[in-house]
């Protein structure tokens, strides 16, 4: 027997392992990605109508974010009549934070400052702070609406989300922003990360029936008070870094319907400034490691290797080392069929994903089309993140 032949019978054995690795957690993919056509359409910006009259407390958790808040200031004092308060609870910012709210707090009454108690032992800040809302907001609202300080919503967002919401029975549901990209590199690494999400759960605007599947996002948080009050406001997910998630699949665990939808039409959010930052604060969260079982969290490192991680790998061995293949169905010729299937699909995910993101002002932009390079990168990342617990978070170092 030849050398080449022994190289054949390797690469042969080596391609057969990739594709019972590959082609399960393909078809997986592929059920996920044939909901999308009939997921709910994204939010639309609405006008309040006179039975919402103060249906809704705002709560917004801040920690030195004096550079990012002013958008979402000014956009919540857009918002009209469902909105009966709008609380801003601030962990001692040091960097001005207060005295912007109290700046508004002038121009419209709704605003309320105030800071959260000491962080006690076993509570992460945001949940904390978050909680701390919940219990000194108005028992008269229906409605209690967490808001993170990055975003910018557009007029007409809450009773938009409002009337969605109770159109659709919903007892929670929160919304996909549109990401705002300004640097090259961020255009390049960011929508890979946010692909990392994508891959693993059903599209925004699908019902997930399973509670360990559900997917949220605590950046804008819509909840029934009387349902928050009933599990007992944030303190079922204090120690959660992905709190959101958390309460979420707590929250559908006891029956309620939970929803998660587009909401690129009515708020945009400006998450990490460059692709350092976004590498570091949201890449530790997206592994979901605080609201997932060590079983499921295995299985999306599966997934997530085989369908996003490999496929550009491979093509590239392929392509580099000219390896040899023979036009009948080989394992390797089918392998590089496979991973070929899936650049494509990745490639053209990039179209679904677009309206997500505003690249209106973003410096090399046309990265965004190449962000496909980044997969095993973002992968990587994700591995990372689950094998560590964050000791720091905004600021706040933890033990």
């Amino acid at each position: 027997m030849t050398t080449l032949d022994n190289a054949l019978i390797v690469e042969s054995a080596i391609s057969l392992l990739l594709l019972l690795i590959q082609v399960p957690a393909t078809a997986i993919l592929f059920s996920r990605l044939l909901k999308g056509p009939r997921r709910h359409p994204p939010i639309e910006p609405q006008q309040p109508t006179p039975e919402l009259l103060g249906r809704v407390s705002i709560v917004v958790p801040t920690l030195n974010e004096a550079l990012r808040i002013s958008p979402l200031l000014t956009g919540l004092s857009q918002q009209s009549y469902e909105v009966r308060e709008i609380m801003v609870v601030d962990s001692k910012s040091s960097d001005g934070t207060p005295d912007l709210v109290k700046a508004s707090q002038q121009k419209d009454p709704r605003f309320r400052l105030m800071t959260d108690d000491p962080l006690p032992s076993g509570w992460v800040g945001r949940p904390w702070a978050l909680h701390n809302g919940f219990l000194y907001s108005s028992e008269a609202s229906q409605w209690f609406l967490g808001l993170d300080a990055d975003i910018q919503p557009h007029p007409g967002l809450v009773a938009g989300l409002v009337k969605t919401a109770e159109a659709q029975g919903y007892d929670l549901v929160s919304l996909s922003p549109q990401f705002i990209l300004k640097y090259p590199w961020e255009c390049w690494l960011q929508p890979a990360l946010l692909m990392t999400l994508l891959y693993r759960f059903d599209p925004a605007g699908i019902n997930t029936e399973q509670p360990e599947r559900v997917m949220a996002n605590g950046q804008c948080f819509l909840c029934r008070r009387s349902v928050l009050a009933a599990v007992g406001g944030y303190s079922s997910a204090r120690s959660s870094f992905c709190d959101d998630v958390t309460l979420a699949r707590n929250i559908a665990v006891q029956g309620y319907k939970v929803g998660f939808l587009d909401g690129a039409k009515v708020l945009k959010v400006r998450m990490y400034e460059g692709a350092m930052e976004t590498w570091k604060e949201w890449g530790r969260s997206l592994d979901l490691k605080d609201a997932t079982s060590r079983s499921q969290l295995w299985g999306d490192l599966w997934l997530l290797t085989s369908v996003q991680g490999l496929p550009l790998l491979i093509v590239l061995t392929f392509l580099l080392i000219s390896l040899p293949l023979s036009y009948s169905p080989t394992p390797p010729l089918l392998l590089l069929g496979l991973n070929l299937f899936l650049l494509v699909i990745r490639f053209a995910m990039l179209i679904a994903i677009a309206p997500s993101y505003d690249r209106t002002n973003a410096k090399g932009s046309w990265l965004f089309w190449l962000s496909p390079l980044a997969d095993p990168l973002a992968v990587l990342r994700i591995f990372l993140s689950a094998f560590h617990t964050p000791r720091e978070w905004r600021g706040r170092k933890y033990i």
